[in-house]
């Protein structure tokens, strides 16, 4: 039975902080991401702080280093939350963005920056590895998806407050802004806890128990805290007469095997959505659409953050209401006709012909709000419920290396695919892999809201001996 579904006294207001607390380091992250739309113009200006113009080269070279960096990021910081734990794991995060807005607040030669932002590409790694594993551990099984929600909406909050702030103040008062956030973070993470899981996987089954306790404003004796610590003791008890875990041994189990190619295919129609290439190449999507009236940058790069906040706030209120399954089924039917619809436009405008000039505009903020509203969030969520603690951090640190792969894959491909097969190509390639998602999401994924571990893992096995037996 759900232990949690039990729960009607103590409070989760502390869940929520420590939640909070924990997606700042997503807040920053944010900042990170839009910071170089912003000064992109500053840095190629007379008045450079760098002390000359940048060139578009450099620029590029500078904001694709933080991906680069942050693939090697996700393995140190998986193996960092496995061994020295969760909290260990934010702190540090915290740590290297602190470093990034050092260094360019301090030096501001091209080398400089690139280091700078590769720092910030490891704190990335950590941000979509470590956060949404703490998250998920110290949350109660009816506030898992509300609160892993957070990661998009900090994130896209993040960009959204650095294109203000870029727009408004000058280079070093907004690298001093964005600087006081991780450092205050650091501070507070002190006094936060060590996730349950972790404590009972090195033994602390008093400090568990105390936690988990303090997290739900229980007494320490309660019948509900002693049968959640106690299930994760005799989970504990479990993996530790197996051999050493690893991703070769871990695959050699059915279904976990199952599960990790279930969770990887989600991911492939994750990473290669097609929102992310729409933000990066905004004004081109729109001209090839033939829009005809002028958009201000500013309101045009204002806009893309503004509706994945909108949509991350939707899929908060709903998701605990409607489900994992349902809400990511949705998203990505919507996200494969919007694609479409953009392709179809794109021929349209290649052919001589006309369209209304709100369409493209309607579609392409479409697909933006889905990838914010399910798209992105949903299959993190999943990616956290759908493994044991014992192997999660594992597990995790390989489908976030690969999530990062695809994403530096779906910027660096979109341009050449353009070019060589039509505008439209790669949005025709968007729309199947959308319905794609939507048609697997619905064979394959289980739904897994309010379910505690174990009966997902129970509702994964059964579903296995029924699909292959």
């Amino acid at each position: 039975m759900n232990n949690d579904k039990q729960f009607k006294k103590g409070h989760t207001y502390l869940q929520w902080i420590f939640a909070l607390l924990a997606n700042s380091t997503l807040f920053v992250y944010g900042l990170e991401c839009g910071w170089i739309s912003p000064t992109t113009k500053i840095l190629q200006s007379n008045a450079s702080p760098a002390g000359y113009p940048l060139s578009n080269n450099t620029i590029a070279w500078i904001a694709s280093s933080m991906s680069m960096s942050a693939i090697f990021g996700v393995s140190i910081y998986s193996f960092i939350a496995d061994t020295y734990g969760r909290k260990i794991g934010i702190i540090l995060i915290t740590i290297f963005e602190a470093v990034s807005w050092i260094i360019k607040l301090s030096y501001t030669s091209t080398t400089t920056l690139i280091i700078a932002r590769l720092f910030s590409g490891l704190a990335a790694g950590g941000c979509f590895n470590v956060v949404p594993m703490y998250v998920k551990e110290i949350s109660q099984d009816d506030l898992r998806g509300i609160l892993g929600t957070l990661i998009m909406l900090m994130q896209t909050t993040g960009v959204l407050v650095m294109y203000l702030i870029g727009a408004y103040l000058d280079y070093y008062t907004v690298v001093i802004v964005a600087l006081i956030l991780p450092i205050v973070t650091s501070v507070l993470l002190l006094k936060a806890p060590e996730s349950p899981a972790f404590l009972v996987k090195r033994g602390k089954i008093d400090e568990a128990t105390k936690t988990v306790a303090r997290l739900r404003g229980l007494e320490e004796d309660d019948k509900i805290i002693q049968s959640i610590v106690e299930g994760m003791k005799n989970e504990d008890a479990h993996f530790k007469s197996l051999p050493n875990m690893s991703i070769a041994s871990i695959l050699k189990d059915k279904t976990w095997r199952r599960t990790f190619i279930l969770i990887m295919t989600l991911f492939l129609f994750h990473g290669l959505n097609g929102a992310y290439a729409i933000v990066t190449y905004a004004s081109t999507v729109l001209i090839s659409t033939g829009v005809k009236f002028d958009i201000s940058p500013e309101i045009q790069t204002l806009s893309f953050p503004i509706v994945m906040i909108i949509g991350s706030l939707t899929l908060a209120v709903i998701v605990e209401r409607c489900g994992r399954k349902p809400l990511l089924i949705g998203c990505f039917l919507i996200s494969a006709i919007s694609m479409t619809v953009i392709a179809i436009l794109m021929i349209v405008q290649e052919q001589g012909g006309s369209v209304p000039s709100w369409l493209p505009v309607v579609a392409i903020i479409l697909s933006v709000t889905m990838y914010g509203a399910g798209v992105s969030p949903l299959p993190y969520i999943l990616l956290t419920e759908m493994f044991s603690f014992q192997i999660r951090a594992k597990v995790v640190g390989t489908v976030v290396t690969f999530a990062w792969f695809l994403t530096f894959l779906l910027v660096t491909i979109y341009a050449p695919m353009a070019n060589i097969l039509g505008q439209y190509s790669p949005f025709i390639f968007y729309g199947v892999i959308n319905l794609a998602g939507a048609i697997f999401t619905m064979i394959f994924i289980p739904e897994t809201k309010g379910k505690s571990e174990e009966e997902i893992i129970q509702l994964i096995r059964r579903r296995d001996k029924n699909s292959f037996k």
